[in-house]
């Protein structure tokens, strides 16, 4: 099993990355489409909810990303700034595009959801207001780390900016607790849940089945950036020769 330092070699990371890329896609299509599926066919309606309670196997595994997203950035930077490793800055930016993705995801998935539930399409409470101000945060670093890229930056303002933006997560994980708000409490936790199993065994298929594509997607634009760094440099060689 290679080491993370093994991994941080270029070449060595693009020799696993290459065949394990489109192995994350499809496997995390096929298990999203099962879930889905056994999710609209195979559960009962929700006794309040009714059916809208389906948008769950999508609306969870997106907040679930958008979250896990930023705590990959987070953990990408503090290896960059602390190790140097030379692919911990082009994860954390190859990361931040799908995180932001699954986080618009989440907001959108969760106005569906709230509509029938709530009775308004958004509403202005902890944990809505906490994710879009991650979305934000999503897009802040997407234009400085471009623009680092381009005035020709090391890549530790960037880094920096990912690690201070981590203090978001404990807001929205604990918005639910803080305040008195419409979003419904944690249903979910490590000794149990609230939710009737027979709604929700689909649930872990789909997390999974979106966590593999979300991980075959970042590879994916790891592979990209890695090759724009080598034919940028491959041009600047050729221009000075």
């Amino acid at each position: 099993m290679p080491s993370l330092h093994a991994l941080a070699n270029p070449t060595r990371f693009l020799r696993i990355a290459r065949p394990l890329t489109p192995l994350l896609v499809w496997a995390g299509i096929a298990l999203v489409a099962i879930g889905t599926w056994a999710g609209l066919a195979l559960t009962p309606p929700d006794y309040l909810q009714g059916d809208t309670v389906r948008i769950m196997y999508l609306h969870v595994p997106t907040a679930w990303l958008g979250m896990g997203g930023w705590s990959g950035i987070a953990l990408s930077s503090v290896a960059y700034l602390v190790w140097r490793h030379p692919l911990a800055n082009i994860a954390a930016r190859a990361i931040a595009p799908a995180g932001a993705t699954f986080a618009a995801l989440c907001l959108i998935s969760g106005s569906i959801w709230g509509r029938p539930t709530w009775g308004t399409w958004w509403q202005w409470d902890g944990r809505l207001t906490s994710m879009l101000l991650l979305f934000f945060v999503y897009c802040g670093y997407m234009a400085l780390a471009r623009a680092d890229a381009e005035r020709g930056g090391d890549g530790r303002v960037p880094a920096v900016f990912g690690i201070a933006g981590s203090a978001l997560l404990p807001v929205i994980r604990y918005s639910v607790v803080w305040w008195n708000t419409l979003h419904q409490g944690q249903s979910i936790g490590l000794t149990g849940s609230t939710i009737d199993r027979s709604i929700l065994w689909p649930l872990p298929i789909t997390l999974v089945g979106f966590t593999l594509f979300f991980a075959g997607v970042v590879l994916m634009r790891m592979r990209a950036l890695l090759g724009r760094i080598k034919t940028e440099a491959r041009l600047r060689r050729m221009a000075r020769a």
